[in-house]
């Protein structure tokens, strides 16, 4: 099985067709071909409908030829060919420029298929330079037999590789599959019992249906597999956590955490009250806690964390708090400083002179090496009770004295692997404790799919004192007036005294889209390096500095710095700011092409201001067209706060099976047919399933092939959340 799943697709397909899969899609083997599945299927007859594409869509569409038209370009030397496309209902416009001898091919009533990226010009949403199989009844090609079917396959595709292309492919694999070539990861008992297909049966019924039934059913059975081997391995990981011996028992309330109590600012809320009552319970206990704290932008999550962390340190452990960025991670230290008042007195806890006294230290990547040396002895020596640090502290060269808890700020940007890594680090091979947090709110399904080993506490509520923050949606095409008076807003706010966000999708004309063809689509989205020449302009006494990935540490810490104590007024920045900066005298965001983000990207960076007492204004800037599916997602972000609700509305309007929040990263999901949203009786069905396996063969014994499976998708989640 493993070694035919396993073989290189170079030797079955050739080097050619091999590398544009491997290109474009990350498909290198033959399993990795057999499972890219078709995202739609078309009948023979049927037209694609165009109304519902996405500007960023690798779609094939299914489409009548309208007209077409040729002129020369105003602007430069050439011509460009316009084939106007249909549906019946709605159009698209397909370009090519520079090559009138496609007119002779692309001929009005022609119906074909038309392969690219959706994107939109001057309004109209186009195909630029795609590729396209004409199905016509006297072409008599090879190709256009293999669509002669009732039903035809549409896959996702890319720039390098079609849709037909991609299932010509599959066809020279799935015609060289021996029935007992694969194993089937269901045992046959509960294909038995749940009426499912067997796997190569499946896998014919996905690719090469002979009727939109027999797809149905190969599409169920497929489905059922994703969510029984994902289920079986989370079943088997909290199994396996709850024998481990946790390394740090603290009493449910330390008097390290009722000082800190005693000094906060303000009052804690009753879910931070509740959730910090469940966490204290959880540590406890000897056996490691295994815990997610969900709570939307604001809510608090970080102070319910301290309090955990001061627990362990009282109790003479060590405390972690893992950040995705460096960003984060030093801001997270400032915050905790700031949190902790007077008993960080000195960069101190429990005082200076205490037998037990222990401090706050901050790790990251780029620190200096005499930075570095001394962070890497007061963690070696347990005289750094508190640590905070990006990736750098999984580094084999950090030694913890006594490590009794891990807090993972934003879990989707972390991989089982790395989270096991800082969980080895505990002493006589007892476990840490781990509490992992999101700003993300998640739906109870995609909990049960992502995080099924964890117990799950979430923060619903927002503290007393946050300020309202209204939100806009900008169209710069119908409203340009309201372009020019963002820019007044923004020069009011700034002579308040507070700060602005000005967010772009891009950093300069090079970081264009990898995938467009169309360099005068590419020329209108907003970049760091021209708005910031735009603001400067605009606002020529503000204090005005980029921010994005490309500088270095001390450059970004230097704006973030600079934000903080007022002596910057404005950052026009990337989505570097998406996550954890926290400027309460932040007041106004400014997205421009919103439409580039998705709902809960949109919902983050918002959340980075009105974080204090002021109230604060988002505009979104966008020409989405009315009635898309793009502005039903900006208009979802304007119209509430709620996290949870627009986490809700983000999952039905993408129907996206990655839920491990790596989506935007080009990156494959190792969940191709699962959806969160629809298959919730699907996710529960194969957790009671799952149960039942591993209560009755813990060690899989006697299923191999689900434990290949498992150990599959592992290595797969893992590749996947290193590059995501």
């Amino acid at each position: 099985m493993a070694g035919w799943l396993d073989t290189k697709l170079r030797g079955v397909l050739g080097g050619r067709t091999a590398g544009a899969l491997e290109r474009g899609l990350g498909l290198v083997t033959v399993g990795d071909l057999i499972r890219h599945y078709p995202r739609r299927y078309a009948e023979r007859g049927e037209l694609t409908a165009i109304a519902g594409l996405q500007d960023g869509d690798h779609v094939t569409i299914v489409a009548d030829i309208a007209s077409v038209t040729s002129r020369r370009m105003r602007a430069k030397k050439g011509s460009v060919l316009e084939v106007l496309v249909t549906d019946g209902t709605d159009s698209l416009t397909i370009t090519f420029f520079n090559q009138p001898w496609r007119e002779r091919e692309l001929r009005v009533g022609e119906r074909g298929l038309f392969a690219g990226t959706i994107s939109s010009y001057r309004d109209k949403r186009q195909l630029a330079h795609p590729q396209y199989l004409l199905l016509n009844e006297h072409g008599g090609e090879e190709q256009v037999e293999r669509f002669a079917g009732a039903v035809i396959p549409v896959y996702r595709s890319s720039k390098s590789i079609t849709s037909w292309q991609i299932q010509s492919s599959v066809d020279l694999v799935l015609d060289t599959l021996a029935a007992d070539a694969i194993g089937d990861p269901i045992p046959a008992d509960v294909r038995a019992e749940l009426d499912l297909v067997d796997v190569v049966t499946a896998l014919e019924g996905i690719h090469r249906p002979g009727s939109m039934l027999e797809m149905e059913q190969a599409r169920h059975r497929l489905t059922f597999e994703e969510a029984l081997v994902l289920q079986t391995t989370l079943v088997e990981r909290r199994g396996l956590a709850s024998g481990y011996q946790s390394s740090v028992q603290p009493e449910e309330a330390s008097s390290l955490r009722e000082a800190f109590d005693s000094e906060l600012p303000f009052a804690l809320t009753e879910g931070q009250h509740e959730v910090g009552s469940e966490i204290s319970r959880d540590l406890a206990r000897d056996v490691p806690m295994q815990r997610l704290l969900q709570g939307d932008v604001g809510s608090g999550k970080t102070v319910v964390a301290v309090r955990a962390m001061l627990d362990v340190v009282a109790a003479g452990g060590q405390a972690v708090l893992l950040a995705p960025t460096e960003v984060l991670a030093a801001q997270h230290a400032s915050g905790i400083r700031r949190l902790l008042g007077p008993l960080a007195a000195a960069d101190t806890l429990l005082g200076g002179s205490a037998p037990d006294a222990t401090s706050l230290v901050l790790l990251t990547g780029s620190a200096k090496s005499a930075q570095r040396r001394e962070a890497l002895d007061a963690i070696a020596t347990g005289r750094a009770g508190l640590v905070v640090g990006t990736h750098a502290l999984l580094e084999e060269s950090v030694e913890f004295h006594r490590l009794g808890l891990v807090v993972i700020d934003e879990q989707h940007r972390f991989g089982v692997e790395q989270r096991a890594a800082l969980a080895k680090r505990a002493p006589d091979g007892t476990h840490p404790h781990v509490l992992v947090m999101t700003a993300t709110p998640i739906p109870r399904t995609v909990a049960m799919t992502v995080f099924g080993d964890l117990d799950i506490s979430t923060l619903a509520q927002v503290p007393a004192g946050r300020a309202e923050v209204t939100t806009h949606v900008v169209d710069p095409t119908s409203q340009p007036r309201h372009v020019d008076r963002l820019w007044e807003r923004a020069g009011e706010e700034i002579a308040a005294g507070h700060r602005v966000f000005v967010v772009c999708p891009r950093i300069d004309a090079k970081d264009k889209d990898k995938d467009s063809d169309d360099d005068e689509t590419s020329a209108d989205i907003a970049t760091v390096e021209d708005v910031l020449v735009e603001a400067r302009r605009r606002l020529p006494n503000a204090r005005i500095e980029p921010l994005h990935g490309r500088m270095s540490a001390e450059e970004k810490d230097a704006v973030m710095a600079g934000l903080s104590n007022g002596t910057i007024d404005l950052a026009v920045s990337t989505t570097v700011i998406e996550v954890g900066v926290d400027i309460p005298d932040a007041t106004m965001m400014v997205v421009f092409d919103a439409d580039r983000f998705g709902i809960s990207q949109l919902h983050q960076l918002r959340g980075r201001i009105g974080r204090g007492s002021l109230p604060g204004v988002c505009l979104l800037v966008s020409g989405a067209q009315a009635g898309s599916p793009t502005l039903e997602r900006l208009d979802a972000v304007a119209s509430t706060r709620d996290g949870f609700e627009l986490a809700q509305r983000d999952l039905e309007i993408r129907r996206e099976g990655d839920v491990l929040g790596g989506s935007q990263s080009g990156v494959r999901s190792s969940l191709r047919l699962l959806r969160v949203v629809e298959d919730a009786d699907v996710i529960e069905q194969a957790r009671a399933v799952a149960e039942r396996i591993i209560n009755d063969d813990p060690e899989l014994a006697e299923h191999p092939q689900l434990r290949a499976a498992m150990t599959a998708l592992d290595a797969e989640q893992a590749e996947f959340m290193e590059k995501a």
